[in-house]
């Protein structure tokens, strides 16, 4: 089938799937997030597909999270004293930390550590089921973790599935997904 063809029906069936897993109970009870597995999803594909893709969205938007997670220690501890501007400034030290560790190889995707920062974020804004948020950035790096990984996972399949189905000749479900980074 053509390659547009593959990868939405892979992409579909999956996400289909995805949804249902993260519906579950142990998902719920564990605080993994859907929407920063399909952020991670997406990231598989920007980051170039593959194992490569895979590799980087998994390490890159972690790696954002870990940054993300010490911002917020910052912003709770030592720059505390800057009242409104501890966050801004945290969230600056934050992101002057990814665009630099990018000289790293492995580090080297910006747009999936930014993801993974701004996921820890998303995770410690999220209100429990008192009514309290989980603002404790422990309770919100593994979640934030498990999430890409999975994410990262069905970015992966996805893409195997897709280059099965598609004909041969055609675009591989890389090219397809992200037609401007296409090698």
């Amino acid at each position: 089938m053509p390659a547009l063809f593959a990868l939405a029906a892979s992409v579909g069936v999956l996400a289909i799937v995805a949804t249902w897993l993260f519906g579950l109970g142990f998902a719920g009870d564990n605080n993994l997030q859907v929407w920063i597995a399909f952020i991670a999803w997406g990231a598989h594909f920007h980051s170039g597909g593959g194992t490569k893709g895979t590799t980087h969205a998994i390490v890159c938007m972690i790696w954002g999270a870990l940054v993300g997670y010490g911002a917020t220690v910052l912003l709770m501890g030592p720059l505390a004293g800057l009242g409104d501007f501890a966050a801004p400034v945290a969230v600056g030290l934050g992101a002057a930390l990814i665009c630099l560790s990018s000289k790293i190889s492995l580090l080297s995707t910006i747009p999936a550590s930014v993801y993974g920062f701004a996921s820890i974020f998303g995770v410690l804004l999220l209100k429990g089921e008192d009514g309290a948020l989980f603002n404790e950035p422990t309770v919100a790096i593994l979640p934030v973790a498990i999430s890409v990984i999975i994410g990262a996972a069905f970015g992966y399949v996805s893409e195997v599935v897709a280059n099965a189905l598609t004909k041969e000749g055609g675009a591989d479900a890389e090219a397809t997904a992200d037609p401007d980074h296409a090698g």
